[in-house]
């Protein structure tokens, strides 16, 4: 499609990009290591990364890592390097071992590529984790924040991340933190999804009781069935999130967001009005229906109220992303069939991904026993494998 541009302020590239010059090329570093130091702000991060890389500036910044961009001397290429540093707390250790996992599986244009992983000098000196990867010029958080898109970009965005998604619904793995700013881009408007550290599988056959322990993102994307019950969660809470995106691309900001949970939930029926009878006895947890049934009577909004600048075919694929009951949401298949994204939609062009084999995640479903060290040394096991 023809590069729709991004302003100037976001983007370090301007002009279309040439797709050979930026296509994933492996690097292998070996552990040859020198310490290269970042700036950023009024300070300065240092990497301890192969000499193959001239580090640039700091990018990114998050509660346990640090991303800067960087030149990978030999082919020229424009990577990123994320450094992580996640060691002093398990629930970082499982983010990152379900990260490089999983982006390791994974091998598709709409998602994050691992470029190489630094290999250590030794076990005993291992308190890092540096992850190269594709360098991407901005993030849909950003570009909703500065600038209106135009309906071609709402089209090809979210055709993007709904082709990613069917590849990780295929491989039966939920993302569940999909919200703009896990949406990467660059100026030729290609769209990368990353983080997926608090992916799951969905075939797990376990208790899920733990499945809100690690949302510690924020809550504005988060499905409802997530905070009405815990007994169970499918693949319909990734496509609410890609509703909830949809939503703040055609109006520039968030459609729900919610202050604490009992806000995010006022939000959420103050739109989509009072459940049906059908759909709060779909509600699993009594507790859950007799909240439901405490709050007075809301007549739900039309979209067109809401997003009167939208197109009509926009707004039928909106009601149908966020339908409240999960079993009537569309799923992404259907998602990518709908007349909406009929511009884009090639079925001989949107790959699946085999289901990840049993074991995958053997480590989530033990992590309550083991230790940090012990994650540690699985983390290691998975760079050096």
């Amino acid at each position: 499609m023809e590069c729709f541009p991004f302003s100037r302020a976001l983007c370090w590239a301007f002009g279309p990009i040439n797709r050979a010059d930026h296509e994933p090329q492996s690097h292998r570093t070996g552990t040859m290591v020198q310490q290269n130091l970042a700036q950023g702000g009024s300070r300065k991060i240092s990497f301890n990364v192969s000499d193959q890389y001239e580090i640039q500036d700091v990018i990114g910044e998050g509660a346990y890592g640090v991303v800067c961009s960087a030149i990978h001397k030999p082919s020229g290429q424009k990577v990123a390097i994320k450094k992580i540093t996640p060691f002093d707390h398990s629930m970082f250790c499982l983010r990152t071992l379900r990260e490089m996992k999983l982006l390791r599986y994974f091998n598709h244009e709409n998602i994050i590529s691992i470029l190489d992983i630094q290999r250590p000098r030794n076990y005993e000196g291992f308190n890092e984790v540096y992850l190269i990867q594709e360098l991407m010029e901005t993030d849909m958080h950003r570009v909703i924040r500065t600038q209106d898109l135009s309906d071609d970009h709402c089209q090809y965005f979210i055709y993007q991340t709904l082709r990613a998604l069917k590849a990780m619904h295929s491989a039966n793995v939920l993302h569940r933190d999909l919200k703009p700013s896990n949406l990467l881009l660059n100026a030729n408007c290609d769209l990368k999804v990353c983080d997926f550290g608090l992916a799951r599988s969905a075939a797990s056959t376990d208790d899920n009781s733990g499945f809100m322990t690690e949302y510690v993102a924020t809550r504005w994307y988060r499905a409802p069935e997530i905070m009405l019950t815990f007994k169970e969660y499918t693949k319909a809470i990734d496509v609410w999130s890609v509703g909830c995106i949809l939503a703040e691309m055609l109006s520039g900001k968030p459609l729900f967001p919610g202050k604490d949970y009992h806000h995010q939930l006022t939000l959420i029926l103050d739109v989509l009005g009072t459940p049906t009878m059908e759909d709060y006895y779909g509600i699993k947890s009594r507790r859950a229906r007799e909240y439901i049934r405490s709050l007075p009577f809301k007549k739900k909004i039309p979209f067109r109220a809401l997003f009167p600048k939208s197109n009509d075919q926009a707004l039928d694929l909106l009601e149908k992303l966020l339908a409240f009951n999960p079993a009537k949401r569309i799923s992404v298949e259907d998602a990518l069939r709908h007349p909406y994204l009929e511009p884009y939609h090639d079925p001989e062009d949107e790959p699946t991904a085999p289901p990840i084999p049993e074991g995958f995640f053997d480590f989530d479903k033990n992590k309550d026993s083991l230790s940090k060290e012990q994650l540690k040394l699985l983390i290691y096991e998975e760079i050096m494998r």
